[in-house]
């Protein structure tokens, strides 16, 4: 029977405190409703070698007879799509074989860079983070932005998903060149940064409140409940140290802007400038860590193609769908060799920009036609590497090679003290 002397539970319970509201996750021994959490990097010591990553994704995968070699080795003939990277053939290793081992065609894609499908995230150590989110988690506060995630919020399957924190949450993206240029170069006018000052107060003392509210209600709930709270009060801590990073750059002034301020046009148009501003992010050490994902308003009507990029890559192998299709993504790789070349043009004290640079570009798609999630395509550039060869790596069997293995490889190269990531079995060889 139950006691009549306690208060009926609530139907929806949140925190509150200095006027704000958070909802709680959903408890089993308190009725509530389910919010996403937002996160942050955690602030981990930076290693001592500076070290950079770029992550480049496509939504829509690539034409595999024109993308994979046919021989591996060193001596490989180039296909149809490599041959704008030409010019860079010992800078970058291609692969074929890799992948996480999942399904779900489209709905898939937004693995690449976890490993983990967003379903299965909670049953992971780390949940479903993805690369670019793992490393910036040792950067802390020793570049401006832990990391950059750039893309577009339009798209077949609702926008970027490429990146996401260890609590579960998407990364949202900058939208376009002209809010990455303002990131990087605009600052605060200086009548606003006492208002800005005051903000990260007000923000910092509601979360000091939320704590003290979660501690009283831990005490009232069970176990398991008890285990939510900590991973949603987790997501919690994770917001107090943005805070705190983005209040300690507040009054550091930004590097001066290179050109004008550019506006948005379209993914097409866009690609080329959105490359030459993360190589500028590198450069003035405003991130260590960068995404791009091409997809969303990447369309084919700026090709004068009349077919959408997403019709074509359901090509149904007819031959004028595959020559349209072939297009749309020589361009991207087109784009991606002037990304490298830009690297490679930029000297530092030792060596070039892509020296130091690990850049990976792939896409979470392999076979768009059939849907496919597996033998994804993959390039890994720059960072120090041995480069210039194909390396065909077996897909089945005992000897299978999973993506994640080629993930944590990077990840330890950047500085991350890790053994595992994803759904790796060991380090890349």
């Amino acid at each position: 029977m139950a006691d009549r002397s306690s208060p009926p539970l609530q139907r929806r319970l949140f925190l509150k405190a200095a006027g704000s509201t958070l909802a709680l996750p959903l408890l089993d021994s308190l009725s509530s409703s389910v919010i996403a959490a937002n996160s942050a990097v955690q602030a981990v010591t930076a290693p001592a070698r500076p070290r950079r990553l770029v992550a480049i994704g496509n939504l829509l995968g690539f034409y595999q007879p024109e993308f994979f070699p046919k021989a591996p080795g060193k001596q490989y003939e180039m296909p149809r799509l490599l041959q704008p990277m030409a010019t860079h053939r010992q800078d970058f290793t291609i692969y074929s074989g890799l992948d996480h081992g999942v399904k779900g065609g489209h709905f898939a894609v937004h693995s690449f860079l976890s490993g983990v499908l967003t379903m299965d995230a909670k049953g992971m150590p780390e949940g479903n983070i993805s690369l670019d989110q793992r490393a910036a988690e040792t950067v802390g506060g020793t570049t401006r932005f832990p990391s950059l995630t750039i893309g577009s919020e339009s798209g077949i399957h609702g926008g970027c998903q490429m990146c996401w924190t260890r609590s579960g949450t998407r990364v949202p993206p900058i939208s376009g060149p002209r809010e990455l240029f303002r990131k990087l170069f605009v600052d605060e006018p200086s009548d606003n940064l006492a208002k800005a000052r005051d903000r990260f107060r007000l923000k910092g003392s509601i979360l000091d409140a939320i704590h003290a509210d979660a501690t009283s209600l831990e005490k009232k709930l069970n176990h398991g409940d008890r285990v939510k709270l900590d991973e949603y009060l987790t997501s919690v801590r994770d917001v107090e140290k943005q805070l705190q990073l983005g209040e300690q750059w507040l009054e550091v002034p930004k590097p001066k802007a290179p050109f004008e301020e550019p506006r948005n046009r379209n993914m097409v148009d866009d690609l080329p400038l959105l490359y030459d501003l993360i190589a500028l992010a590198l450069q003035t050490d405003a991130t260590k860590i960068a995404t791009l994902e091409i997809g969303g308003d990447f369309e084919s009507r700026y090709f004068d193609i009349k077919k959408g990029y997403h019709a074509l890559s359901h090509h149904g192998k007819v031959q004028e769908n595959i020559d349209s299709l072939l297009r749309l993504e020589e361009y991207q790789m087109k784009h991606f060799a002037r990304f490298l070349t830009k690297l490679k043009s930029i000297e530092e004290e030792e060596g070039n920009l892509l020296d130091s640079t690990m850049v990976l570009f792939g896409s979470g798609m392999a076979n768009a036609n059939a849907h496919t999630n597996s033998n994804l395509p993959v390039i890994l550039a720059g960072g120090g590497f041995e480069h210039g060869s194909y390396k065909a790596l077996p897909a089945k069997g005992l000897n299978r090679v999973p993506l994640c293995n080629l993930y944590l490889t990077l990840l330890q190269r950047f500085g991350v003290k890790t053994d595992r990531f994803g759904t790796s079995s060991g380090t890349f060889v």
